[in-house]
C-alpha cells in the first residue's frame, strides 16, 4: 500500500492528510460511536419502555437527558434513534447511489438520446419530490423501507446529473482522447477511466446526500411519516417535546434536535475533507 497520497496535485504522507482534517475525523468518529453504541453498548434504560412514575424529570445524574412525557429516559431514546435515522439514511443514500450513478453514465452520451433523457429528469424534478415521498410512505402504512426507497427517489436525480456533468466535462480531456488513439472502446473508456476520475466528486455527494437524508427523515417522522412511536426517531422526538418547550419542559425537543444538527455538521465536515483529499473543486 501505497504511504502517500495525492492532495492538489502535490504527493503529502496519509497521516499529514488526517491531521490536517482533524474535524472530519472526530466527525466520523462521532458517526461511528452513534452507529455502533445502540448494539454494542447497553442502554441505561429501555428506549421503548416508558415509566409513568417518572414523567418530564429534568437531565440529572440518572437521566442524563432527562425523560419525555410517557416517563421514557430521553437519552436512550436517542441513542437507539441514531440506529434507526442513520440506518435509513446510509441506505437510501445507498440505493440512490447504486441507481443514480449508472443512471448519469447512460445519460451522459452526445447523441439525442442523451438530451431527451435530461429533459425528461427536469420534467421530473419539476414535481415537488419531498410531498411526493411523504405520499408514497404514508400510502404504504408507514413502511420503513418505503423511506429508503423516498430518499432515493429525492436524490437519484441529483447523482444523474452530477455524473453527466463530469463525464460531459472530463470527455474533452487530453488522456481520454489518449485512450480512444490506443483502440479503446466506449465501454472500456467509460469503466476504466471516465467512473474512477469522477469518484472523488461522487463521494463528496455521498457524504452530503448522507446529511440531506438526516434532515428528510427528520422531517418526516416530524409530521407523522415513516418511523412513528414507540419506535424511536429524531423527528418524533422533537415533536412529541415541542408541546412541552412552553411550559419549561426544554430537553425532550432540545436533545434530539441537537443530535440532527451535529449529524449533519458531520457529515459536511466529512464532505470537506474528502473534496480536499480528492481534490475536487466545488463551487
Amino acid at each position: 500500500m501505497a504511504d502517500t497520497f495525492t492532495v492538489g496535485g502535490a504527493k503529502k504522507p496519509r497521516w499529514s492528510v488526517v491531521r490536517e482534517h482533524p474535524s472530519a475525523a472526530v466527525s466520523a468518529l462521532f458517526i461511528l460511536v452513534l452507529l455502533v453504541a445502540g448494539t454494542v453498548l447497553p442502554m441505561p434504560y429501555d428506549p421503548r419502555m416508558p415509566d409513568p412514575f417518572a414523567t418530564l424529570v429534568p437531565p440529572s445524574a440518572e437521566h442524563w437527558f432527562g425523560t419525555d412525557s410517557s416517563g421514557s429516559d430521553v437519552f436512550s431514546r436517542v441513542i437507539a434513534a441514531a440506529q434507526v435515522d442513520l440506518g435509513l439514511a446510509l441506505g437510501g443514500t445507498a440505493v440512490s447511489l447504486l441507481v443514480g450513478v449508472p443512471l448519469g453514465l447512460l445519460v451522459s452520451s452526445k447523441g439525442a438520446w442523451g438530451e431527451r433523457s435530461v429533459r425528461a429528469l427536469d420534467a421530473f424534478q419539476a414535481f415537488p419530490l419531498l410531498i411526493l415521498a411523504l405520499a408514497l410512505v404514508s400510502l404504504s402504512g408507514n413502511r420503513m423501507s418505503m423511506v429508503i426507497v423516498a430518499i432515493a427517489l429525492i436524490n437519484v436525480p441529483r447523482y444523474m446529473r452530477l455524473m453527466r456533468s463530469e463525464i460531459l466535462a472530463l470527455r474533452e480531456s487530453r488522456f481520454i482522447e489518449a485512450a480512444y488513439a490506443t483502440g479503446s472502446s466506449r465501454l472500456r473508456v467509460m469503466w476504466r477511466h471516465l467512473l474512477p476520475n469522477s469518484l472523488g466528486v461522487i463521494l463528496v455527494q455521498t457524504s452530503l446526500t448522507i446529511a440531506n437524508a438526516i434532515v428528510i427523515i427528520a422531517a418526516m417522522s416530524f409530521v407523522g411519516v415513516g418511523a412513528t412511536p414507540p419506535t424511536p426517531s429524531w423527528g418524533s422526538m422533537i415533536r412529541a417535546g415541542a408541546e412541552n418547550m412552553a411550559f419549561g419542559q426544554w430537553w425532550v425537543a432540545v436533545f434530539p434536535g441537537l443530535f440532527v444538527f451535529l449529524c449533519v455538521l458531520c457529515f459536511n465536515r466529512i464532505a470537506d475533507a474528502l473534496g480536499d483529499i480528492t481534490s475536487v473543486r466545488r463551487n
